[in-house]
């Protein structure tokens, strides 16, 4: 299960991440953000509360941050310890801007 809870602020959109971020919640967030990157600036994804992520929860923060790239920016902050390993496992930790 995963918990999204999205609060904007003129062009900037915080989305904290609650639960598992899998094959089967991944979908949810992908969808969740389709329609309201487009005239966003500045991207926060506060993982805090985010207990697991998989290589499908990955690929959608790859989709975000590629596409921010061209907009603004994004970032990461609150991963614990086990969502860090899985960015630093994985490469993602030089690829995101992590706080």
């Amino acid at each position: 299960m995963l918990n999204i809870t999205k609060t904007r602020d003129g062009k900037k959109l915080l989305v904290a991440l609650e639960g598992r971020l899998d094959t089967n919640t991944a979908p949810e967030l992908e969808e969740s953000l389709s329609d309201e990157l487009d005239d966003i600036t500045e991207l926060v994804i506060d993982l805090k509360d985010l207990e697991y992520i998989s290589s499908a929860g990955l690929r959608v923060l790859l989709a975000c941050q590629k596409k921010m790239m061209k907009q603004g920016k994004m970032t990461v902050c609150n991963p614990n310890d086990v969502i860090t390993e899985i960015f630093e496992v994985t490469g993602f930790s030089e690829i995101l801007d992590i706080k």
